[in-house]
C-alpha cells in the first residue's frame, strides 16, 4: 500500500469476478476520512449499482487500522463539524440502502466514526485480535451519526455500556455482541470473505437485493403492513426471468444461468 501523501485516499479495483473493492488508503493519517473521501466512495457505488458485473462489495483497510473515523485535522471551526455530520448521514445512508450487498473485510482496529462502516454493511468479518472502540466521549463528542446503524446491531444493552465508557472491545467480543458476524485469524480473513462472496454469487442478482430491502424495510413495518407491501414483492420475483432460470436449473440440477436486469 502506497504510504505517499499524494496516493489516493480511496483505492477501487476489481480482483475477482462480481467484486469491487474499496480500500480505505491513508495509512499516514490511521486510515482516517479525509474531507474527500465520501466523494470517491459515494461516485464509486454509484457506478457499481448499475454495473450488473459488480454482485457485492467489499470495504477493507489497512493491516494496523481498518479505520479511525474523521480526520480532525482537516476540521478548522464548528461549521467544518456540521457539514461533515451532514455528509457522513449521506453516506452511511447510501451504504445502508445500497441495494446489493456490502461485506466489510475489518483487517485492523476500528475507532470512532470508523466503526459507522461496520454498522452499515450487510456482513462483517474481522481479523479476531483487532479492536474496536466508540472512543468519541474520550474526546467530549458523541458518536451520533453513526449510531443511527450501529446501535440496531448493538441493541440498547450493549450501546449503553459502549457509548458512556469508550472502552475497547475485541472482534470477538462484538461476534456475541451480534456487531460481527465472524472474526478469524488473520491468514483466514480473505478466505472467509471469498466464502461469503461465493455464497451470494449462488443466488440470483434480483432475490438478492430484493432480500436485503427485506431485512432493511420489514422490521420498521408494522405486521399488517408487512403482509401487504411483502407480497407483491413476493409475486413480482415469482413471475420474473430470475425465477424461471432459477427453478429450471433446480429441476434440472445445474448452476443457474442468472439473467441479468
Amino acid at each position: 500500500m502506497n504510504e505517499t501523501t499524494d496516493a489516493p485516499d480511496v483505492l477501487f479495483e476489481k480482483p475477482r469476478d462480481g467484486v469491487l473493492l474499496i480500500t480505505l488508503n491513508r495509512p499516514q493519517r490511521h486510515n482516517a476520512f479525509s474531507n474527500n473521501s465520501w466523494e470517491l466512495i459515494a461516485g464509486a457505488l454509484s457506478e457499481a449499482e448499475t454495473d450488473d458485473d459488480v454482485r457485492c462489495v467489499v470495504y477493507t483497510g489497512g493491516p494496523k487500522v481498518f479505520a479511525a473515523g474523521s480526520d480532525i485535522t482537516q476540521m478548522k471551526s464548528r461549521g467544518m463539524f456540521t457539514k461533515v455530520a451532514a455528509e457522513r448521514f449521506r453516506h452511511w445512508d447510501v451504504v445502508h440502502n445500497f441495494p446489493k450487498p456490502v461485506i466489510a473485510a475489518v483487517n485492523g482496529s476500528a475507532f470512532a466514526g470508523g466503526l459507522g462502516i461496520v454498522g452499515a454493511v450487510d456482513i462483517s468479518i474481522a481479523v479476531d485480535d483487532v479492536a474496536f472502540s466508540f472512543s468519541e466521549v474520550r474526546v467530549g463528542v458523541i458518536p451520533a451519526v453513526i449510531s443511527v446503524v450501529c446501535l440496531p446491531k448493538l441493541g440498547a444493552h450493549h450501546g449503553m455500556k459502549l457509548f458512556l465508557t469508550g472502552e475497547r472491545f475485541t472482534a470477538e467480543k462484538a461476534v456475541d455482541m451480534g456487531f460481527v458476524h465472524r472474526a478469524v485469524p488473520g491468514d483466514q480473513l480473505e478466505a472467509a470473505v471469498q466464502e461469503e462472496i461465493d455464497m451470494i454469487c449462488l443466488g440470483g442478482p434480483n432475490a438478492v437485493a430484493a432480500s436485503k430491502k427485506l431485512v432493511r424495510q420489514v422490521p420498521l413495518m408494522s405486521r399488517e403492513d408487512g403482509f401487504a407491501e411483502t407480497a407483491p414483492w413476493s409475486a413480482k420475483l415469482f413471475a420474473s426471468e430470475e425465477a424461471a432460470e432459477g427453478m429450471a436449473a433446480f429441476r434440472e440440477k445445474r448452476k443457474p444461468n442468472w439473467v441479468k436486469n
